[in-house]
């Protein structure tokens, strides 16, 4: 069972071609972190977690919720990091995760994709070096499927103490005092369609006068700018000067390569039982 949340596509993708490698099933957790449902998930097979990577860790919200998520079947489970670059703490954390859960850890991996976050002095990507790494990925993807279906352990990148001592203290810190939504806004081009509403993981979103608003509680996942379709969706002056990254944008360029690549279905996130 391939277990994941992605907020403009990348993990989707690492866990779409992952459970297509392994003939697994997969469960996108997002509408389960929406509605905090704990219900348990059973696997024969080993659970492999895919999340991306924030602040040199697993998005907080993300591990509270696996932390209380009953995982029964497998006693095994491998952890596959996306990032942009710098998997931080998050391979000794997943490894704290699993010990606490009960369950055999089997590894981590990272895995480098396209940055989709471009707050402060972050750069967008350039299109060719976007469709580098996704060529990587795509290959890395079928070396850690070779080993999680023969049953090996997935080597992650050694964390240093440093690490441990600077990142520990200071993600809270900064999770609360930066991760800020306030200069999330919509210009005159949103059509009202709701889907920065369905995608928010935190439930951050509501429409009130026929435009988005932001509330106080956001993990800047890029979720809500990411898939707006009509790229309505800014922060601050940042939003309108730098391209919006969503994986669906380059998927046909994996197609054009014969990778015969999962298609993300448009329609992953269901609306809210409340409308």
């Amino acid at each position: 069972m391939v277990l994941y949340f992605s907020a403009t596509g990348n993990t989707e993708f690492l866990a779409k071609e992952l459970s297509k490698r392994l003939g697994d099933s997969s469960l996108n957790l997002i509408n389960r972190i929406k509605e905090q449902d704990f219900s348990p998930v059973a696997s024969d097979k080993p659970f492999v977690i895919c999340a991306p990577v924030y602040i040199c860790e697993m998005p907080r919200f993300l591990s509270a919720y696996l932390k209380k998520l009953p995982l029964t079947g497998s006693d095994k489970v491998y952890f596959i990091m996306s990032s942009a670059g710098y998997s931080g703490i998050s391979s000794y954390l997943a490894k704290k995760l699993a010990k606490r859960k009960g369950l055999r850890y089997m590894g981590c991996s990272e895995v480098v994709m396209p940055r989709n976050y471009f707050i402060g002095h972050y750069p967008m990507q350039s299109g060719e070096e976007i469709k580098q790494r996704l060529l990587n990925a795509y290959e890395q993807v079928g070396s850690i499927a070779d080993n999680i279906a023969k049953g090996k352990m997935l080597r992650s990148r050694h964390v240093y103490m440093f690490e441990k001592a600077i990142t520990l203290p200071f993600n809270p810190v900064w999770s609360k005092l930066k991760l800020k939504a306030k200069d999330f806004a919509a210009t005159d081009k949103c059509v009202t369609c709701g889907r920065c509403v369905q995608v928010c993981p935190l439930n951050n979103i509501s429409i009130k006068d026929g435009r988005p608003v932001w509330s106080d509680n956001c993990t800047h996942c890029m979720a809500c700018i990411g898939n707006c379709p009509a790229e309505a969706i800014n922060y601050g002056n940042a939003g309108a000067s730098k391209a919006k990254y969503n994986f669906s944008k380059y998927k046909h360029f994996l197609n054009e390569k014969n990778t015969d690549i999962h298609t993300p279905d448009p329609k992953i996130y269901k609306r809210r039982k409340n409308g």
